[in-house]
């Protein structure tokens, strides 16, 4: 499993390459939660995500390779093309067609290959492990990685030096890499501290694993918290049993409740992506309070223009 000490050599790794994201407080989630919203802003990171603090963590620590590639539902696939970029290796990211046009713009004008396999991030994978295979990329996945876990428990550490008295941290849950990077971090410096997963109801892998005891394959379904798509896969090693032991609530989440959190980020000033928003949409719809004060990890921003203001005219 992932430790302090590894996310802390990742810290001091990454320091040069990733940004330290601002938080901001909510008062009208605030006044909704019973306790103090803080949300951290990831959004902000360079590539509009999180993503890019495993992504870097994981090729710093690569020697002399053919390239890297990797599956992904986009934000993971655009940040291993950055920091493969400034390593001046060639990167291929294999995506399925479920991944919006937007995302796979970014990948490309990174100079990166966006490779589109399949319907599910499940058949985009086994091209990356192709890859692997014949080709001898380095295949750095999305989640289940002790490098990418590192290097997102960065943000773990973050949140407590900004919000010393958070009281618990709500995490959009997909594979689980960040939820597991940031739980690593946040109970090894305070044990006492909640960590709260949020997903989706279409599709969450690693939900319904959690449910049958073991990784499950489900089949991918189009959402609007489109970055927390995608399996956990079945030979899962990390996430899975680090999920398992380190997150304290599960809470899912319907469509219209994500649109709702979008919406009300957007009038905070906030233009985030789904997965960004699940945090303001389980407060909005009573399935999150809080009597200490509670961190909302605004995930990522990357969402089409177009579909965001559609989105705020059909409020």
């Amino acid at each position: 499993m992932v430790g302090l000490e590894d996310i802390l050599a990742a810290r001091d790794r990454i320091a040069a390459q990733v940004a330290v994201t601002p938080v901001v407080a909510s008062p009208s989630l605030s006044a909704l939660a019973g306790a103090e919203v803080v949300l951290k802003c990831e959004y902000r990171q360079q590539t509009g995500a999180f993503k890019l603090r495993g992504a870097t963590n994981a090729v710093a620590r690569l020697g002399t390779v053919a390239g890297v590639t990797t599956a992904s539902t986009g934000n993971h696939g655009r940040a291993l093309a950055h920091a493969a970029r400034d390593k001046g290796l060639r990167a291929v990211i294999c995506v399925s067609r479920l991944v919006p046009e937007n995302k796979l713009a970014a990948i490309r004008n990174l100079g990166a290959e966006a490779r589109v396999i399949g319907a599910s991030q499940d058949e985009a994978y086994r091209e990356a492990q192709r890859l692997q295979a014949e080709e001898g990329f380095v295949l750095i996945p999305p989640f289940d990685h002790p490098d990418v876990i590192a290097g997102q428990g960065t943000l773990g550490l973050e949140i407590l030096d900004q919000v010393p008295q958070a009281g618990a941290i709500a995490v959009p849950l997909s594979g689980g890499g960040l939820l597991a990077g940031v739980a690593a971090a946040a109970k090894a410096r305070r044990p006492d501290i909640r960590i709260i997963g949020i997903s989706m109801e279409r599709g969450a892998a690693m939900a319904a694993s959690l449910k049958a005891g073991a990784p499950v394959e489900v089949e991918e379904l189009p959402t609007l918290a489109d970055s927390l798509g995608g399996g956990i896969g079945l030979g899962n090693r990390l996430t899975f049993p680090m999920v398992q032991g380190l997150m304290d609530e599960l809470i899912l989440l319907t469509e219209d409740e994500i649109a709702a959190g979008l919406r009300q980020l957007a009038r905070e000033g906030h233009v985030v992506e789904g997965a960004a928003a699940v945090g303001a949409g389980a407060i909005l719809a009573g399935k999150l309070r809080a009597e200490r004060p509670l961190v909302l990890i605004l995930s990522g921003g990357n969402i089409d223009p177009a579909a965001h203001a559609a989105l705020m005219r059909a409020a």
